[in-house]
């Protein structure tokens, strides 16, 4: 009785107004049971393959930024944007050199001010030297990119209320804001606080209000400068958690896990099968029903528009109709 209610068979959590409105207005989706073959449990291990896309195969770069490579093979700068204290594996590239950094503020090439200024006068490289031209071109690069930052963050003024911890959603609406080129951002919750194994429900309660009320608030953003067609958020975890409750209060490392996507763009509702809570597996964890990798398609192919998501993905994976 304390759920959110959304239809007969499903809720939200009570803390989650966010999304309750969201999936009301039809802009908000989920996909059910997502999961992979021989699913690890390790956090570490887990992620890495949801960072590449490629479970149980070792690929080294991450399946954003193998897109990034396949949508602008020109490198155009500024393409992809991580923000996070480091780097995340989902945006390492072949090609492009994704934009870090965690406080837009504080952004800046370190080193000695005549570091900087040697830097500022250094002329293009004239010879034929790749690996010296690169060092100059990541350089320059990183200046005028965290120039943009810090100009995109100080110039930003929203009055929308992102809640007690917004997921670093108010720097991607700064850049946005500033027409930055980017097309691809890589955000995430940060300190892995969804490992609930003791005392789950207070914790879990707090952190999905923190999640709902942020996703909310980005789009709402979005709305006020004018920008909601253009922007579609998917949020993810590498694993859900297993069935039964163990001996304090949490639950443990489990499989199959719901991945949302919204946006004013989103046809909003349920997409793929209900895990069964009944017949689980071995461990009594849930049996996935969905590949993760066709809500990664569903994105590639049919909002970002690249059409061949099999080159990225490196797998052909149907898309699901995400998108009015």
């Amino acid at each position: 009785e304390k759920l959110r209610r959304i239809d007969d068979h499903f809720g939200f959590q009570e803390g989650m107004a966010g999304f309750e409105r969201l999936y009301k207005d039809g802009q908000l989706a989920l996909v059910h049971g997502c999961g992979y073959d021989r699913p690890s449990f390790s956090h570490f291990v887990s992620m890495t393959y949801w960072h590449t896309a490629a479970p149980n195969s070792g690929e080294p770069y991450g399946w954003v930024g193998r897109l990034a490579d396949a949508m602008d093979p020109n490198n155009t700068p500024n393409y992809l944007v991580n923000i996070d204290a480091s780097q995340s594996l989902a945006v390492r590239s072949r090609s492009h050199i994704p934009v870090v950094f965690d406080d837009p503020e504080r952004f800046d090439r370190k080193g000695l001010q005549q570091e900087q200024t040697l830097l500022n006068s250094t002329p293009e490289p004239t010879t034929h030297n790749a690996s010296q031209r690169f060092l100059h071109e990541v350089a320059h690069g990183a200046q005028q990119a965290s120039a943009l930052v810090r100009d995109a963050w100080d110039k930003y003024r929203s009055p929308v209320d992102y809640g007690l911890v917004n997921l670093d959603l108010p720097k991607v609406a700064a850049l946005i804001e500033a027409d930055m080129p980017t097309r691809l951002y890589y955000t995430s919750f940060r300190n892995n606080a969804f490992d609930t194994h003791v005392y789950q429900n207070s914790t879990h309660a707090r952190l999905l209000t923190y999640a709902s009320d942020a996703v909310a608030a980005f789009l709402q953003d979005m709305e006020r400068i004018g920008r909601a067609d253009d922007v579609v958020l998917l949020a993810f975890s590498e694993f859900g958690r297993r069935v039964p409750e163990n001996t304090n209060l949490g639950t443990d490392h489990g499989t199959a896990n719901p991945m949302f996507i919204a946006g004013r763009s989103v046809k909003g509702g349920h997409y793929g099968a209900l895990p069964s809570l009944t017949e689980l597996d071995e461990g009594d964890n849930l049996i996935f029903t969905t590949d993760f990798r066709r809500v990664y398609a569903s994105v590639i192919e049919n909002w970002l528009g690249y059409n061949d998501s099999s080159t990225v993905l490196h797998g052909t994976f149907e898309p699901f109709a995400l998108f009015s």
